[in-house]
């Protein structure tokens, strides 16, 4: 089934998201929507599985043009759309979401629940996807789960398979088997459009790369294109890709965490035992995939988040039972995983933000007021310092892009001494150039002396930035290991199996590539 887009426009007020967009996706093709968060990608899928009206432009199936009301018409035209954030009903088998809203039944009113199970196995040994009909939502780890989207959509005669930010939520070794299936589908005849902001995937599997950035097609290119080039599509201008940072020299430990355990509001324990040091001049990086404990975790040493049990001390205070002011106040600075609802006041100006945890004390304050002019002088100075894009820092900080947003709180955080930095998602939604931005200041505050933990979800970011590696597992330390730990055990780690037993499986993984290589050498030669 041949996919077209023609001049697709989406508005949203002021804001064009999708800007007279072309896009064709020939069948049995992997056509990879590339650009940062924010660039569209999403708004154009929605307007494809009939979620939004396009203002302008038409969608073609097979050179005809359709319209689709909502998702419904959209897969009974064939296509299906795997959501970033999944569609599950986790007390629910398998079989029973894969059905849900086209039910097999039996009689009058009876589902047909061994027909929805022979419909899973069928797909399921079909593409080897090896789920259990049987199984509840709610026991699969995240990769299963997706898996069951899949089946959901093909269960549904899906001939082109829309993938929104696949891997955000997968270990490397799931997104590995995400992107084998990918190529199983595409070899039986299924179309992906494949969204995504991650360079090394994209190379890895598709046929065809557009990337979208601010709304409008800016260019394709083949998958062997080199990562900079693509980088430099995504953000208009060149940008270095690396991290370059000298060897950490740590000194005396300042933060030490100390069986620390946390239980959120449902009585559920999301943090279990947790215990690491970080020394002044290095970054311990906090890895896992997201929902293991680390906003808990960020949260618990801030004062956020009152612990069950446990101590943090830094340079020798307990911070436990602190409160967030007291704990900003002795030295702490923390960006937040979600800047828009924990790192700033959308209504007020960028200078008002830029005060925010400083805003009583001199010499921004005098008594109960505040000092206009001192204000308006200190965020004049820490925006030039840190590149932040705006026309008057008397702007509401809520116009300016999130890649700006996030360097002001960067600014606020990291413009004052520092005896730690708690940096959370510290790149979430920012572009290439953004990213680089950040990782470099981050660095440059190791440098100083100042002891970073760093949560991070990305493990392209931890292995870039980070001088030891902590990886969380269901809230609790699967091991702490070297930054240059093999990047296929750290993705073992992640998936919760331990330091030792990952190391044996890695090994034994490189020396089936290995003779996989060789076998394949061997045959080409005769």
């Amino acid at each position: 089934m041949k996919l077209e887009l023609r001049g697709i426009t989406k508005r949203f007020g002021s804001l064009v998201a999708n800007d007279h967009i072309d896009l064709v996706v020939e069948p049995g093709e992997i056509h990879a929507l590339l650009g940062e968060n924010g660039a569209g990608k999403s708004t154009l899928m929605n307007v494809l599985y009939g979620l939004y009206d396009p203002d302008e432009g038409q969608v073609l199936i097979d050179d005809a043009p359709v319209t689709f009301a909502g998702p419904g018409d959209a897969m009974a035209a064939g296509i299906g759309m795997v959501h970033q954030h999944f569609m599950l009903v986790p007390v629910f088998t398998v079989a029973e979401n894969v059905v849900l809203g086209h039910e097999p039944v039996r009689g009058a009113r009876m589902i047909d629940l061994p027909r929805a199970r022979r419909l899973v196995r069928e797909i399921s040994d079909r593409f080897g996807f090896d789920v259990d009909p049987d199984a509840l939502i709610e026991n699969l780890p995240v990769g299963a789960q997706q898996r069951v989207e899949i089946i959901k959509a093909l269960s549904r005669d899906a001939n082109v398979l829309i993938l929104d930010e696949p891997t955000a939520v997968l270990t490397p070794q799931e997104t590995d088997e995400l992107i084998g299936i990918m190529r199983q589908l595409k070899a039986a005849g299924t179309s992906i459009v494949f969204i995504t902001h991650k360079l090394r995937e994209v190379r890895a599997v598709a046929d065809v790369i557009t990337v979208i950035r601010r709304g409008k097609v800016v260019g394709s290119a083949p998958p062997s294109a080199p990562e900079t080039e693509l980088a430099s599509l995504m953000v208009g201008r060149s940008v270095d890709l690396g991290v370059t940072k000298k060897p950490a020299e740590p000194g005396e430990p300042a933060l030490r965490v100390a069986g620390l355990s946390v239980i959120d509001h449902a009585g559920v324990l999301q943090l279990d035992d947790v215990t690491f040091e970080v020394a002044r001049g290095e970054i311990l990086a906090v890895a896992g995939v997201q929902g293991n404990g680390q906003t808990e975790l960020a949260g618990a040493i801030l004062g956020l988040q009152k612990p069950v049990a446990g101590s943090v001390l830094l340079d020798g205070t307990e911070l436990v039972g602190a409160g967030v002011r007291d704990t900003l106040r002795a030295g702490v600075g923390y960006i937040p995983e979600d800047r828009s609802d924990d790192g700033i006041i959308a209504s007020f100006s960028v200078a008002e933000n830029l005060i925010l945890d400083v805003h009583d004390r001199p010499p921004f304050a005098r008594g109960i007021s505040l000092d206009p002019a001192t204000v308006e002088a200190s965020a004049t100075q820490r925006v030039d310092e840190y590149d932040v894009r705006l026309t008057s820092v008397q702007d509401p900080i809520s116009t300016l892009s999130g890649g700006n947003q996030q360097k002001v709180v960067l600014a606020r955080e990291m413009s004052r001494p520092l005896r730690l930095l708690i940096a959370s998602q510290p790149t979430r939604g920012l572009d290439v150039g953004s990213i680089e931005f950040v990782h470099r200041r981050i660095i440059a505050e190791r440098d100083v002396g100042t002891p970073v933990l760093l949560i991070s979800t990305e493990l392209d970011e931890v292995l870039a930035v980070a001088d030891r590696i902590l990886v969380l597992y269901r809230g609790r330390i699967v091991g702490i290991v070297p930054q240059k730990t093999d990047r296929d055990v750290l993705g073992l780690m992640l998936a919760g199996v331990p330091l030792e037993e990952a190391q044996v499986q890695a090994a034994e993984h490189h020396t089936a590539l290995g003779a996989a290589d060789i076998i394949a050498t061997q045959e080409e030669r005769s």
